[in-house]
């Protein structure tokens, strides 16, 4: 599933192409996705310029002149920069064509993305206005995440993957981030001290960071807009290395399951 270095890695591959120049039309050859694709969206983003194209969370924000077309990528979903409209597959469901004669193609086997639209300020949002800062941001420190987790009996990487608390810490992030820190994924939230929040803070940003130099961890289905993979998965300490030794302390790395998701940590390096 693209996580937020995915969609970031999206949102910088597609921009070029895309920002200050206007939307000549839109193609929808499904409109059965997540949320159903709005009736009238082809009229509405035609002869549209796009200002500025911004991600929050894992929305793609596409600005218009008169509102905001919201992109989500879904569970496996793909936005492509290409130079004509031939070879559509069975899953290309949008088509945005650009006036500089490029065309952005939404593809979804799963569809679970979204493609609407609001004319509303997107903070507000149905979809949006619930979510956590974003990750990266001075928002997000551990003053922040020490007072969130007050009182939590929860486990940490569920916490830390919590939209709500802050956003884009997917699955793969998480085990990497709480190995980083020394942090066992089954401790309790509330039951870490300000100091050890600190660490996880850090720990979140250079994941996070590393994962986006590398363009994305490609484990089954993300690509960059430009087709080709992220090459993060080279760089994972424990996430799929059950059993493998731990690249710290040689010990076997362990698996056990969390909210139906794979969890990967190592006894050794963290322990509750």
């Amino acid at each position: 599933m693209p996580e937020l270095p995915e969609v970031e890695t999206t949102r910088r591959g597609i921009q070029p192409y895309v920002e200050g120049n206007t939307i000549s039309k839109m193609v929808v050859r499904h409109r059965g996705l997540r949320w159903p694709v709005p009736e009238q969206l082809e009229a509405i983003v035609k002869d549209q310029r796009v200002t500025k194209v911004e991600r929050r969370a894992k929305y793609l924000l596409f600005r218009c002149d008169k509102g905001t077309l919201i992109l989500h990528l879904g569970m496996s979903g793909r936005l492509r920069v290409l130079d004509n409209d031939h070879n559509i597959g069975k899953h290309d469901h949008v088509d945005i064509y650009i006036n500089n004669g490029h065309v952005l193609r939404f593809t979804d086997p799963r569809r679970f993305g979204a493609v609407l639209w609001t004319e509303a300020d997107t903070d507000t949002h149905q979809l949006i206005a619930h979510l956590g800062p974003e990750p990266l941001a001075d928002l997000f420190n551990a003053d922040y995440l020490y007072q969130k987790a007050k009182g939590r009996s929860g486990n940490i990487k569920s916490f830390i993957m919590n939209g709500e608390i802050v956003v884009g810490v997917g699955n793969i992030y998480a085990n990497e981030a709480l190995f980083l820190a020394g942090i066992h994924p089954a401790k309790a939230a509330g039951k870490i001290s300000k100091a050890k929040m600190a660490e996880l803070v850090e720990a979140i940003k250079l994941v996070l960071n590393r994962a986006l130099l590398a363009g994305g961890t490609t484990l089954r289905d993300f690509r960059k807009s430009d087709g080709k993979p992220g090459y993060f998965a080279q760089e994972l300490n424990v996430y799929g290395r059950e059993n493998e030794p731990c690249l710290r302390c040689q010990a076997p790395i362990n698996c056990i399951r969390q909210a139906q998701r794979a969890t990967y940590f190592c006894k050794q390096c963290q322990r509750r």
